[in-house]
């Protein structure tokens, strides 16, 4: 039985239409709003006073009309509040507060051993990068904590099996040492949110976007909607058998795809053929995409056929408009590689999916994990019409 729609409703709802509608397209007049959301402009009117009585949107100027008034612009109110993104990733932990616009007000980085992954360090990390970082922005409102994390994620207690966390209660970790919003996620399924909203997926109802670090995983939009799966574990790509008797995963299984293209079997292969590569990851696999050796033509032709067969095996389960592919071993593997990935990737696909698809990197740069997490308080704002969580201040 379907619960009746009350006058709340309906106006909670009309305020989330015109914030959303604002927020991805701004600044706007309360005219053009109306022609977006599709309601009367006295409800855009209505919806607008309320909005600029909570402070979630301001005026920004005017624009002159066709022979009328000039009219006023809005926008939304960049201080508002502050959220935070948390980038936990293998090498490192990266937190970052940002305005309600996403703007970047502070950062802070902590790098981590890949060898030496204990969750109470890392949530540690995660708690002294969230003070740091709030001083500094001089922030003392904040909507809530966005966290990236390898893994599934399921009411925050996390499941990586590659650094051996199994049921890890992280949220309650954190809750240990703050008090505010906390929102955990998969990392891959926050990047993807992250090029959605505004890279290279946005506007695009079928992406899949392709991370690639450390390890391997894989964020499915269909229909405009994350794909998540029963317990939020859909996008495990890094854990697709690529190989039957293939090489060890360090998830305990053999052939899985994150052996053959993750930063972490990549390098591993490299120094296998090579000498002098440089002990930090990412200072080895910045090495290897800058060199011409037969070693590392090898490795990284190896690299481009199994990430194109990967790629390949998206395009034909889900049938996207766009694969983007990212993470900080993704985009560096990608400026060289793309082309030969691509080509690759058409001899797996069907002819006619892959004849819909388009290949391309992320557009927001390696520190998009952090980014996207910061955006799952934002998109909490942005349904509930404007109304904070609480508590959001700080103390």
């Amino acid at each position: 039985m379907h619960r009746k729609l009350t006058v709340r409703d309906l106006r909670a709802g009309n305020r989330a239409r015109v914030l959303r509608a604002l927020y991805f397209d701004q600044p706007r007049s309360r005219q053009e709003l109306a022609g977006i959301t599709g309601l009367s402009q006295a409800s855009v009117s209505n919806v607008v006073g309320e909005l600029i009585n909570d402070g979630v949107v301001v005026e920004a100027g005017q624009v002159d009309s066709d022979g009328g008034r000039p009219r006023v612009l809005l926008r939304v109110n960049p201080t508002f509040a502050a959220v935070v993104g948390v980038d936990v990733g293998e090498t490192h932990v990266l937190v970052e507060v940002f305005d309600l616009t996403l703007r970047r007000l502070a950062m802070a980085t902590f790098p981590m051993d890949p060898g030496a992954y204990p969750a109470d360090e890392v949530a540690r990390q995660v708690l002294v990068g969230l003070e740091t970082c709030l001083a500094e922005a001089g922030v003392d409102d904040v909507l809530g904590v966005g966290v990236g994390l390898p893994g599934l994620v399921e009411q925050g207690v996390v499941y990586t099996q590659t650094v051996g966390w199994h049921g890890v209660p992280f949220e309650r970790m954190l809750r240990a040492g703050t008090d505010l919003p906390l929102y955990l996620d998969n990392g891959a399924n926050t990047l993807g949110q992250a090029e959605s909203w505004f890279g290279a997926g946005r506007g695009t109802d079928d992406v899949v976007v392709a991370l690639i670090g450390s390890g391997v995983g894989a964020s499915v939009i269909a229909g405009g909607v994350p794909y998540r799966g029963v317990s939020g574990g859909a996008g495990e790509w890094g854990h697709t058998t690529v190989a039957l008797d293939g090489r060890a995963c360090r998830c305990g299984g053999a052939g899985c795809l994150e052996a053959y293209i993750g930063a972490a079997g990549v390098v591993e292969r490299y120094r296998a053929l090579e000498d002098g590569v440089p002990e930090e990851q990412e200072a080895a696999l910045r090495a290897l995409v800058g060199s011409d050796t037969p070693a590392a033509r090898e490795v990284l032709a190896e690299t481009a056929r199994f990430a194109g067969l990967g790629i390949g095996n998206l395009i034909n389960l889900f049938n996207p408009s766009l694969v983007v592919l990212g993470g900080w071993a993704g985009l560096l593997l990608g400026e060289r590689l793309l082309d030969a990935i691509r080509a690759e990737a058409a001899t797996h696909a069907l002819r006619r999916s892959f004849e819909q698809v388009s290949i391309t990197l992320c557009e927001l740069g390696p520190e998009s994990v952090a980014l996207g997490a910061a955006t799952l308080p934002v998109a909490d704002l942005l349904a509930a019409g404007g109304v904070k969580r609480v508590p959001s201040r700080i103390g």
